[in-house]
């Protein structure tokens, strides 16, 4: 691939992300040269690096991000299936449960790919480092950014090599994209600039997650055909859970939101998934050792990060994936979202430019449905610390019923997946034509061999060290 349009001569993206390796994808179109700054050892890497240690969690690629990956790297898809990752179909081939009843299996269209985040984000990194341009610089820590003397606008940034005699310096940039996740510190290098607080709108819904892989032969294997389990937590029940078939493993995620910490030892982590009302998970796993884990990683709230909101910004300086807007990770956005932020790059520069107004409104524009799904139902948790708006308590009403009429109506059910996989905005849930569905539904049925919730589980002990592998995200989307 050649330069397409000269805009700039470097562009520097700050973190290796999945997000940074997007925004790098995207610039090596428009710059002459690239460059990728991240703290770890990127070239080469394929488990689970140190900034990103949620990458042991199972990850999901959403429709919408699916679509985008294959356009940005024709050919993608097929090449993870060929190291191992599973596809199938969002609707067919997974199995949801909402309130222990399963939304009524039909195909959407919808492509799912079972690859892990270590295989998915070291394939990416491979195709973008072919690219002419790109230039990654590793085992680099980020100090801080360059103004100009009038303080308007960002033309580089400060950074030190991790060794013990490496002196600090600085890269001068055309165009300089935060992709550093969560641990973002654009918003403080602002404000010590003179720059206004960057508004936040933030859910605590204090989530905590436990994973562990094991080897279940897929003979035995209970999901059959089909790629992942995932019975979600409810007001009812905060408890949930993935069971999903990825690269010669079967991982288990089991999730509890306000308090609820699946346990890292295997008894109590088996217990927690006993607990749950779709007992398929904990029958996959009784009798069965991990091999990788258990370990926890703990997500306290959803942050999005309103940069459209204030009234001044430097030029020369643009957010993406995570350090933009951090989103619950059961919800799976976080990449796809990147995906679509980095589409909304392209889309900018080949019109001449990315300015930072029309960029941040544009992402907030694109922010707006994912954040009302997760924070929307993180919000259905009566205890979930947040802004309910009328619309977000209209919408928790009428959803779970949504739901529950998806049992037995893939028209219903299909209309969902399509929302959820970021393909389709929520107003298409609130037709009359879906409505009337909804209303005219039977009652959904109980599950065979659903189980009653388990309340007596006893409390898992409190983590007080996260293992190194399950905690402290820098790096997400």
């Amino acid at each position: 691939m050649t330069m397409e349009d000269g805009i700039g001569g470097r562009a520097v993206v700050l973190g290796g992300s999945m997000a940074g390796m997007l925004a790098a994808r995207v610039l090596a179109e428009h710059y002459a040269e690239v460059v990728v700054v991240d703290r770890d050892d990127l070239v080469g890497a394929v488990g689970p690096r140190r900034a990103v240690p949620q990458a042991s969690h199972i990850h999901a690629l959403l429709a919408r991000g699916q679509r985008i990956l294959e356009d940005l790297f024709p050919g993608l898809t097929n090449e993870l299936v060929a190291r191992g990752a599973s596809i199938g179909d969002f609707g067919s081939d997974l199995r949801w449960y909402f309130g222990g009843s399963r939304l009524k299996p039909d195909p959407t269209g919808l492509i799912c790919v079972g690859a892990g985040r270590p295989l998915l984000e070291s394939q990416v990194r491979k195709r973008v480092r072919e690219l002419a341009g790109i230039t990654f610089l590793e085992q680099t820590d980020i100090a801080g950014l360059v103004p100009n003397a009038a303080g308007d606008r960002i033309v580089g940034v400060r950074v030190s090599g991790r060794s013990a005699d490496s002196a600090e310096q600085t890269l001068t940039a055309d165009l300089v994209i935060d992709a550093t996740g969560r641990g973002s510190r654009t918003g403080r290098w602002l404000e010590e600039m003179g720059y206004p607080a960057v508004p936040e709108e933030v859910v605590k819904m204090g989530l905590t997650y436990t994973s562990a892989d094991f080897a279940i032969p897929r003979s035995e294997d209970l999901l059959g055909t089909d790629i992942a389990s995932i019975p979600v937590a409810s007001p009812d029940n905060p408890r949930g859970a993935i069971f999903a078939r990825m690269p010669g493993v079967a991982s288990v995620s089991l999730t509890g939101i306000l308090g609820q910490k699946p346990p890292t030892d295997i008894e109590g982590f088996r217990e927690y998934a006993r607990s749950l009302p779709v007992p398929e998970v904990y029958e996959a796993i009784r009798d069965v050792e991990p091999v990788n884990g258990p370990f926890s990683f703990s997500f306290p709230a959803s942050r999005r990060r309103r940069f459209e909101r204030m009234s001044r910004f430097p030029g020369g300086l643009l957010v993406i994936g995570d350090a933009a807007c951090i989103f619950n990770p059961v919800y799976g956005q976080g990449m796809s979202m990147a995906a679509v932020e980095a589409t909304i790059l392209r889309d900018l520069l080949r019109r001449g430019a990315a300015e930072p107004r029309a960029y941040f409104k544009a992402v907030a524009k694109a922010q707006n449905a994912p954040w009302s799904v997760s924070a929307g139902g993180d919000l259905s948790f009566p205890e979930v610390e947040g802004k309910r708006t009328f619309a977000v308590r209209m919408a928790n009403a009428y959803v779970p019923k949504l739901q529950a009429a998806a049992a037995s109506d893939g028209v219903l059910a299909g209309a969902f997946l399509r929302v959820a996989g970021l393909i389709d905005g929520p107003q298409r849930l609130l037709t009359p034509a879906m409505m009337l569905r909804v209303l005219r539904a039977p009652k959904p049925k109980p599950q065979a061999g659903v189980g009653t919730v388990v309340t007596t589980v006893s409390a898992p002990p409190p983590i007080d060290t996260i293992q190194a592998s399950g905690v402290g995200e820098t790096e997400a989307a």
